[in-house]
């Protein structure tokens, strides 16, 4: 499979309406490459290559789409440097473009200390998660019904930790495992749990816990060059 391309080939084909488009290609990673569509409204689309076959689409929150897009132009539109030229252990090579009718400049970084730079690749790495998140549960409800608790768990605590966005998506996974007797009863009663979290928009007290703060990309000092 091959993986990410140059950026600006994934915004040939122009659109009236804006969008930004966010990459990240991390050899030795997993996945290596992400690649991010987002439109205005809140529209998203998440591949793991240029060549991924079977995309995942998610919805935003209008109001997280607002924000996001005032952040892209309080960045000026990816039109100015947001590398900090910092000696840091390389994280992956970040890029944002902003597509309004016409592609503008594409925009590349490792590590930014610019706050709108870190803020909207958070929003974009909560985005990247959340699929990854989606890939391994339908997996295992798929094809691992014992292994579907375990991806349950996962899923629950990085919700506590607030790095899940568009949960919606998530709805008809949970409710396929708790209404099925062949998932185990742990597995059902979880998945009951995290479903009712997402309808109600907040935890029932049986599953509640305090959530720490969003991590921050934080990088190592590195001896060397990125």
């Amino acid at each position: 499979m091959r993986l990410l391309a140059p950026i600006l080939l994934l915004s040939l084909a122009a659109s009236a309406d804006p969008r930004i488009i966010y990459s990240k290609v991390f050899p030795g990673s997993v996945p290596a490459s992400v690649i991010i569509t987002l439109e205005r409204d809140g529209h998203g689309v998440y591949k793991e290559s240029v060549d991924d076959s079977q995309p995942l689409k998610f919805v935003l929150k209008q109001s997280e789409a607002d924000e996001i897009f005032a952040l892209a132009e309080k960045l000026d539109r990816f039109k100015r440097p947001l590398e900090s030229g910092l000696k840091v252990a390389f994280m992956g090579t970040k890029a944002f473009q902003y597509v309004d009718g016409t592609a503008g400049p594409e925009v590349k970084f490792n590590y930014s200390l610019d706050p709108d730079a870190k803020t909207i690749n958070d929003w974009f790495e909560r985005m990247s998660e959340t699929e990854q998140h989606f890939i391994a549960l339908e997996r295992t409800v798929k094809f691992d019904k014992l292994g579907a608790h375990k991806a349950l768990l996962q899923m629950n605590a990085a919700m506590e930790r607030n790095r899940l966005v568009a949960l919606e998506q998530f709805l008809p996974l949970l409710d396929r495992v708790s209404k099925n007797q062949s998932y185990l009863n742990m597995a059902r009663e979880r998945a009951t749990l995290m479903a009712d979290w997402i309808r109600n928009g907040a935890p029932p007290e049986s599953a509640a816990a305090p959530a720490p703060p969003a991590s921050e990309e934080k990088p190592a000092v590195a001896a060397g060059k990125p």
